[in-house]
């Protein structure tokens, strides 16, 4: 089980058109992320608890501004190398996201 990521300048489509909004991809940290990730309560007040890691989640750039600064906390307490990274990538991608009206961070899970 995975969890990739996609930064798209507008919302992606399902099919094949969603690559005309990619911006950039990160699909090396999926087991990582998603188990980092799945540490989360879906019924807490954050963002990341709702990434579901069997399906997709999308951000639009104000939730990418909430959840910046979740993981910046979870990155402080991780102990795990490959967490680690999956954490700081996503973070970058949640800058952004966050910095570039109209865009979405996809979460693909699996």
């Amino acid at each position: 089980m995975g969890i990739e990521l996609e930064l798209h300048s507008g919302r992606p489509e399902r099919k094949g058109a969603s690559r005309d909004t990619l911006l950039r991809g990160s699909y090396d940290h999926g087991e990582a992320l998603s188990r980092v990730l799945s540490t989360l309560d879906w019924h807490g007040s954050g963002k990341l608890g709702w990434v579901d890691p069997y399906g997709d989640t999308l951000f639009n750039e104000q939730e990418a501004q909430v959840a910046r600064q979740e993981v910046a906390a979870l990155t402080q307490g991780c102990t795990d190398v490959q967490q680690k990274a999956a954490l700081l990538d996503l973070a970058e991608l949640l800058e952004v996201c966050a910095e570039t009206p109209g865009s979405y961070l996809w979460f693909m899970g699996d």
